[in-house]
């Protein structure tokens, strides 16, 4: 499970340490992509595979869903964690994101994002605006 905001600095390798806590899903290897909110996303192996079943058993005639294959399909990269607990974030999604050194991480309970400060900060405050738990409460929880 992973849970928890954290903000770590990638080094001059572009290299990102994944915080303690999360390692031991991650160990085997993950994927990351680009996510849905103009963040990244990182899957353990397993998560991702659940998710490319789903995607690619959407129908290759439905526009919407090939738009959707193309995002998550064509931006992802395997990658195993070092020794250090270390993943390289490729150049191109480091610049989809705009980071050179912060990232916040945020703990999804079955996978991570990976979010530009200032972006992170922007979507926080909307996600904990006024009409919020309004809005939930909309999602039958």
């Amino acid at each position: 499970m992973f849970l928890g905001e954290f903000t770590h600095t990638l080094d001059e390798a572009g290299r990102l340490t994944i915080p303690a806590r999360f390692r031991g899903e991650l160990a085997a290897g993950l994927v990351i992509t680009r996510g849905l909110d103009h963040c990244l996303a990182i899957f353990p192996m397993e998560e991702w595979k659940r998710l490319a079943e789903k995607v690619s058993a959407l129908p290759i005639t439905d526009r919407n869903a090939r738009a959707l294959r193309r995002l998550v399909f064509a931006n992802a990269t395997d990658v195993v964690p070092d020794k250090q607990g270390r993943i390289l974030i490729p150049p191109r999604l480091r610049e989809y994101l705009g980071i050179t050194d912060d990232v916040v991480i945020i703990g999804l309970n079955t996978y991570i994002e990976l979010w530009h400060p200032d972006a992170w900060r922007e979507e926080r405050g909307q996600v904990e605006g006024g009409d919020s738990m309004e809005t939930w409460a909309t999602l039958g929880i």
